[in-house]
């Protein structure tokens, strides 16, 4: 198609709500929305933070369930300290990747460590849920952390890329997907631009800081995620005055719907109320050294399918 028939290259553009879970901790959920469930492999995509905890707080998320599901961590400001029911104790710090695949079941708890200093601490970050494809859902449960250092940098005329999971611009992530996506942390300088070539069906831009410019698209504001239409490119651009950080997320489209209610994403609704019914009857691993958790929330209607 001539693409003067159809000048832009965006599908929806998502604006988050905002949710604050106290103490001025703000939470931005871009997937899932209304508009859009899913893209690629990610079904779930918060925003923590940015924030600056007062001395003597943090984050705290008691032991919690997935099924089904891996989450990915990935953080530009502050430390998480991991925990989960193998066994794993993982502190994550910006740049690193925090990938936890649930498989059968996994339960992990999310921590600011206390032994850090009580100046008040800062956190700034993502965390994602990518559905596992049907045939893997049931694998074991994993949990692997990257450094920095290992994830592919791509550097060059006011461009700092990294590429986080899967797949893009010809370089490979060492961490270990079960399905074909990618998951790209790209930081522009004020007037550098880099092309976003269509490598997959399914292609989305999460703006992290900054505002980015999309040419004929015009420019968009940190928290909007914009879902790119199937085979379009686009060029990344940073209008500048300052640096625009945004996060490019995306793959092949799953292998037919998947169901989410609570923490819990699945091919079938019955494998979601199979896991609500083993978390309230304890039938779930525990997280070493770790008693608390989360209960199941009261009000649960039917699991949510998508698309």
């Amino acid at each position: 198609m001539d693409h003067h028939d159809d000048p832009s290259a965006l599908d929806i553009v998502i604006v988050p709500p905002t949710h604050d879970l106290g103490d001025g901790f703000q939470v931005r959920r871009a997937l899932p929305s209304r508009q859009r469930r899913m893209v690629g492999p990610f079904v779930f995509l918060d925003q923590m933070g940015p924030h600056v905890f007062q001395p003597g707080q943090g984050l705290d998320v008691r032991p919690h369930p997935h099924v089904c599901l891996a989450t990915v961590t990935y953080l530009f400001d502050g430390e998480i300290m991991h925990r989960d029911s193998l066994g794993s104790v993982q502190p994550i710090r910006p740049g690193e990747v925090n990938w936890m695949t649930a498989g059968r079941g996994i339960v992990h708890s999310e921590r600011t460590d206390t032994a850090l200093p009580q100046d008040g601490s800062g956190l700034f970050g993502l965390q994602c849920w990518v559905a596992l494809p049907s045939k893997d859902e049931e694998s074991d449960p994993a949990f692997t952390h990257t450094k920095a250092v290992e994830l592919p940098f791509i550097d060059g005329e006011g461009v700092e890329a990294r590429v986080v999971a899967g797949s893009y611009w010809g370089r490979r992530s060492p961490v270990a997907t079960l399905s074909d996506m990618f998951y790209v942390d790209v930081k522009l300088k004020a007037g550098a631009r880099i092309g976003m070539p269509p490598e997959y069906p399914e292609q989305a831009i999460y703006i992290v800081e900054g505002r980015l410019d999309l040419g004929r698209d015009g420019s968009f504001e940190p928290g909007q995620l914009v879902v790119l239409k199937p085979g379009a490119g686009v060029t990344l651009g940073a209008p500048g005055p300052g640096p625009t950080r945004i996060m490019l997320l995306g793959g092949e489209p799953m292998d037919g719907p998947r169901f989410l209610s609570w923490n819990f994403v699945a091919s079938s609704e019955e494998r979601i109320e199979q896991a609500k019914r083993d978390w309230k009857a304890g039938a779930f691993p525990q997280v070493p050294g770790e008693t608390e958790f989360i209960p199941l929330p009261e009000s649960q209607g039917r699991p949510v399918r998508y698309p």
